[in-house]
């Protein structure tokens, strides 16, 4: 593993030299506990975003911090329905009898569930994870009513998006249905909106309560997590 990460790092300085010609700070992985220099992600690069041990990306970690806290995987009894699941969880959950993956299009999950319209009887699961979803689904309210369907009374949604903090609302608009459009208006060609400060509040019209899970400033640089990356936790109250 070792030689395997001295070889992700040399090929991330050949591929982007900028991010190594100043020193930089060594970071944790919150998942697989390497310590040292993280490597770039994306298109155009974010600097400091990739674990070069596990692969993991800034919302991943922030995500294994989540799920540490409730104990995701810890509690074998919980009944857990993952929509478009990250690679890294797979291995962290093949022991868990209850967990099951679900996405249309990718191939290699237990289910192929369409989040409007889960085939699923009601009250079935007891959390329901959702990252970098909902801003691809056409109908984001028929989705969280099905999300909130399955759930049990008590059970969790675990949702987040990519989120515009300066603007109040959300942007979305019918002139901008071209792939050119939608990756300019939206940041994603395959994105349908641009989710404002006003997230939480459409999770709550689904009947949820909410609450936003961040890191603190600390961890953010430490385990090179986004600045601007939140996650909701989304309650079944009734």
């Amino acid at each position: 593993m070792e030689l395997e990460v001295l070889r992700r790092l040399i090929v991330a300085w050949l591929r982007s030299p900028k991010q190594f010609s100043s020193r930089q700070l060594p970071r944790d992985c919150s998942i697989c506990k390497y310590h040292g220099i993280f490597l770039p992600a994306g298109h155009p690069p974010r600097w400091n975003a990739r674990c070069p041990a596990c692969g993991s990306r800034e919302r991943h970690r922030l995500s294994h911090l989540l799920y540490q806290e409730i104990d995701l995987f810890d509690r074998k009894d919980l009944r857990i329905l993952h929509f478009a699941p990250e690679p890294y969880m797979l291995p962290l959950m093949k022991e868990h009898a209850h967990y099951e993956t679900t996405d249309p299009k990718i191939e290699g999950t237990t289910r192929a569930d369409d989040i409007r319209a889960i085939a699923s009887k009601n009250e079935n699961f007891d959390v329901v994870i959702a990252h970098h979803v909902l801003e691809h689904i056409d109908d984001d309210r028929k989705a969280l009513a099905e999300i909130w369907r399955v759930l049990v009374p008590g059970g969790q949604a675990i949702l987040s998006a990519p989120i515009n903090w300066s603007r109040s609302g959300t942007f979305e608009s019918d002139k901008f249905n071209t792939r050119a459009a939608r990756a300019a208006a939206y940041g994603g060609a395959d994105h349908v909106r641009y989710y404002g400060r006003d997230f939480p509040e459409r999770i709550r019209t689904a009947g949820f309560t909410v609450r936003e899970f961040r890191a603190e400033p600390e961890q953010e640089v430490m385990l090179g997590l986004g600045r601007d990356e939140a996650i909701y936790v989304a309650t079944k109250t009734s």
